[in-house]
Parts: structure tokens; C-alpha cells; sequence
């Protein structure tokens, strides 16, 4: 610290006590400023990790579900942008985008020859696959970071209308995370080839959600996403 004064300057020992106070206390600031710093960037370089963590997460799933290869990172982004439109805060589409990553964790717990099978499922395969969302719970639940993201492993197979599992929620009963990111799921997974179909055009995509509206989907979610859509194909 530095000192510059207009006259000749003769301190005595309550002024040099007074600058030292100074000179401390702006010692602490700068102090505690560059711990904070640090901090911060260790906390960025720390949700990072977890993210790719959890990317790497998601790939492995689509490694052992060939059928799926791609479809994880395809529906992320559609599910983000539309949450985005549907007013979830920014703060919140961090949640929204770990679990949209995560929705089929819980499929780990699935034996592959139900997972993998090419056929039909058989009622008893049925029920076991109808797990997965609460294998997800299991899983994920105890990691505290990610209990925030659990609406989307946990909720995104409940319907509308009441039908759906593992909870049989009903209407704004369901997560409005896990509302949009069903739509979302649907729209890419009917627009994509599996071994037992051929992909969907998107106009009977279209017509398919606009069917399930009020039963399988929320009326206003399937609304707003075909007004996206729309608006996109103008825009191209």
C-alpha cells in the first residue's frame, strides 16, 4: 500500500496504526477474494466432471441398446428446448438436462434377454421392464446432486389419463419435467427405425401426438411442442 500525500507527512504512531488497520483489512479482502475465486472455479470444474460423468453414462446405455444409438442425445436437446418454452427457469434446466440424459438408467437392472429381446415381451417380461423407473429411484436417489433430476427417471412412462406406471399418476400429478420429456421421447423414438418398424413420417408423428393429447400426454405440452415444430420448419 502505498501512501501519497500533498505536504510533508510526519505519522506518528496512531496514523501508522490506523494504515496498518488498513493495509490488513485490504489484505483479508483480496484474500478472500481469490479464495473465493478458486472456489468457484473448482465448483465449475467439479459439475463439469459429474456431467461428463453422466454423458458417459448415457453412452453406455446406447452401447448396450443398439436399437436406441443416438436416440439419448437427440431427445436432451429437444427436451431442453422445450422446457425452455415452457418456462422452466434456467436454473432448473440443468436438473431437466440430467435427467433427460439419465431416463433409461434404470434399464441397467434389466436382464439383457428381456432388454435385447427381438420380439414381443411376454406379460411376465412386461412387468419386469415396467421396473426400470423405479430401478432408476434406486439408484439414483442416494446421490444427492441428482435427486433434483429423479422426475424425469422416475416419471417420464406415467400418462395423462392415469395409465401409466410406476406411480399410475395422473394429470399435474406428474412432474412437468417428466410431461414434457415424454413427448419429447415419443417424437424421436416413433421418427426412428427399430427392428420391429420402420421409422414414422413426422406428419403421422404429428397426428399421433395430437391423438394421445389428454390421454398419454398433457394437452398443453403436446401444444406447445407441435407450435415449435411448426415454427422450426417455417424458419428452414
Amino acid at each position: 500500500m502505498e501512501v501519497f500525500h500533498r505536504s510533508p507527512l510526519i505519522p506518528d504512531r496512531e496514523w501508522l496504526g490506523f494504515l496498518e488497520t488498513l493495509a490488513g483489512q485490504a489484505a483479508i479482502a483480496i484474500e478472500s477474494a481469490a479464495l473465493f475465486g478458486d472456489l468457484q472455479r473448482s465448483n465449475i470444474e467439479l459439475m463439469l466432471a459429474y456431467d461428463t460423468t453422466l454423458e458417459g453414462w448415457s453412452r453406455a446405455l446406447d452401447l448396450r441398446d443398439k436399437e436406441t444409438e443416438g436416440h439419448t442425445q437427440r431427445v436432451v436437446e429437444v427436451a431442453v428446448h422445450l422446457a425452455r418454452e415452457m418456462g422452466i427457469s434456467e436454473s432448473e434446466l440443468v436438473h431437466v438436462r440430467r435427467g433427460a440424459l439419465l431416463h433409461d438408467i434404470g434399464k441397467m437392472g434389466i436382464p439383457d434377454a428381456i432388454l435385447l429381446k427381438p420380439g414381443a415381451l411376454t406379460d411376465t417380461e412386461w412387468e419386469i421392464m415396467r421396473r426400470h423407473p423405479t430401478y432408476a429411484l434406486d439408484l439414483l436417489s442416494p446421490i444427492a446432486y441428482l435427486r433434483p433430476a429423479l422426475d424425469i427417471p422416475y416419471g417420464h412412462h406415467e400418462k395423462w389419463d392415469g395409465t401409466g406406471y410406476p406411480r399410475g399418476l395422473k394429470g399435474a400429478e406428474i412432474p412437468l419435467a417428466a410431461r414434457i420429456f415424454a413427448v419429447a421421447d415419443v417424437w424421436d423414438a416413433l421418427r426412428s427405425d427399430r427392428p420391429y418398424r420402420a421409422a414414422w413420417s413426422e406428419e403421422k408423428v404429428r397426428e399421433y401426438l395430437r391423438s394421445e393429447a389428454g390421454k398419454h400426454f398433457d394437452p398443453q405440452v403436446v401444444e406447445r411442442f407441435l407450435s415449435l415444430i411448426s415454427e422450426q420448419g417455417h424458419a428452414s
